[in-house]
């Protein structure tokens, strides 16, 4: 390779930076990672594994999740959700196993829908697989979350909560482990 070749590809990758480093926001690509949480209650073990995406100064609810059509709830891949027990949550009496999770959202409620399939990508929900659906309490957060986050919180002895916390958005639901 002569010198000039060399100062060319030296050129070629110095401008290749300088065009990613100023591209638009719009034309990054965002990416979400997987991440999970779990928790010992009523001592059975109950785990959730999504992906969490961030909102990058993007509007998120009524705009990256739009009100009104069934949301994945976090990206890439459908929710999941194990127990090693029954859980009683809202009117859904699940048995021990895994699920995935997916929410309607709209301004006012939203709705928890639970999934006899898992591993499904995020696109490819498919409502004949539903085993329920049940109301969700709503309610809005003083500061808001970037990154979407889902935790499972302890409410003493048998009884817990699982949240969905984005934005400035909370959607939770009590549940009940029943064995």
């Amino acid at each position: 390779m002569t010198m000039k070749d060399k100062r060319e590809v030296v050129m070629f990758k110095f401008l290749g930076l300088i065009l990613l480093v100023t591209a638009p926001a719009h034309a990054q690509r965002y990416t979400s990672p997987p991440a999970s949480v779990s928790a010992v209650i009523g001592g059975k073990h109950i785990s959730v594994a999504y992906y969490a995406p961030s909102t990058h100064g993007r509007q998120v609810m009524g705009g990256l999740v739009p009100f009104g059509q069934v949301w994945c709830t976090g990206a890439n891949y459908a929710t999941a959700i194990t127990s090693d027990a029954a859980l009683q949550m809202g009117g859904l009496k699940l048995p021990k196993g895994s699920f995935s999770i997916w929410t309607l959202p709209t301004e006012k409620e939203w709705t928890l829908i639970v999934n006899k399939q898992t591993g499904q990508f995020h696109l490819n929900y498919d409502a004949s697989r539903d085993f329920g659906r049940t109301k969700m309490n709503l309610k809005t957060l003083p500061a808001p979350v970037e990154t979407f986050r889902i935790e499972l919180r302890s409410d003493g002895g048998n009884k817990g909560t699982l949240a969905l916390l984005w934005e400035r958005t909370e959607a939770s639901i009590p549940f009940t482990v029943t064995q």
